[in-house]
């Protein structure tokens, strides 16, 4: 048998993470030259670094709240996902309920159809439908939480079926005859398990919600504006700051990347739990 050259290997991956990172890195590069560079010859390579742009964006007291505003929302979805997620799923998975891959379907469609076609909806029901007194959901952050929900939750629900239909409901029967209840079932034999599943969801949950912008830039005016609806204020009629736009764009990356740091080893785990059944 004719030995694969892995050097043909090794340039081709080379070659596909330089298409990768070299757009994040033209996105730094971007980010520490001041305005009047921008527009010159473009240089590949940094001579010197102008730290002005993120200077400028952290002592921003409304973008600063603009981050506060993506960290507990984007939290706060991911988690409300996820618990809502794998009790549904274990739900899904171990009752015998007429009708439930019909309801798995359904709940698909949520995540299928796009984001636009909600905007009314969702408007009206912050504005006039969950009202109470002067109080309204548009523009908290509570109603972007339960607003991400519509489409991470079936996402949630997707991704973590196969994790919890993967762990064998003999543990599941063994435990009820020792005498635990369902809910210590679920919370110390079923939800460990799943942490691979669960840390996978939660981390994309995540993301999804850190990223979005139609829903963010309708639906809120300043309370709970987040971070990527903040780059459209730096587009205005007398030009773009180009500069203090590619800071922000690396102050988004940042968490996420942190984010999938501390869960990495989760992750591939998690994607091909109960992806082969005995």
């Amino acid at each position: 048998m004719k030995k694969k050259n892995p050097w043909l290997y090794i340039a081709f991956w080379i070659f596909i993470s330089f298409l990768t990172l070299f757009p994040i890195y033209w996105l730094f590069v971007i980010s520490v030259k001041p305005a009047v560079e921008l527009f010159s010859t473009p240089e590949v390579i940094l001579h010197k670094i102008y730290w002005q742009n993120y200077i400028d964006v952290l002592n921003d007291r409304t973008l600063r709240s603009y981050m506060v505003n993506s960290l507990i929302i984007s939290s706060g979805n991911a988690l409300l996902c996820t618990t809502f997620g794998f009790f549904a799923c274990y739900a899904l998975s171990r009752f015998n309920m007429s009708g439930k891959e019909s309801i798995f379907f359904w709940t698909i469609t949520n995540r299928m159809a796009p984001p636009a076609v909600f905007l009314l909806p969702l408007f009206l029901l912050m504005t006039q439908v969950y009202k109470v007194g002067d109080f309204t959901l548009l523009d908290t952050r509570t109603g972007m939480i339960l607003v991400y929900c519509t489409f991470n939750l079936p996402f949630a629900i997707w991704t973590l079926r196969p994790t919890v239909d993967g762990i064998p409901r003999e543990l599941d029967e063994a435990a009820f005859v020792d005498g635990a209840s369902p809910w210590k079932v679920i919370t110390e034999i079923v939800f460990p398990l799943c942490r691979p599943g669960l840390a996978v969801t939660l981390i994309l949950t995540w993301v999804f919600a850190w990223n979005e912008y139609l829903l963010a830039a309708t639906l809120t005016n300043f309370n709970a504006r987040t971070l990527t609806t903040g780059l459209s204020e730096y587009v205005t009629t007398t030009g773009t700051e180009w500069g203090i736009m590619a800071a922000i764009s690396i102050f988004t990356l940042i968490p996420a990347l942190i984010v999938f740091g501390l869960v990495q080893r989760h992750i591939v785990a998690g994607l091909t739990f109960g992806a082969v059944k005995g």
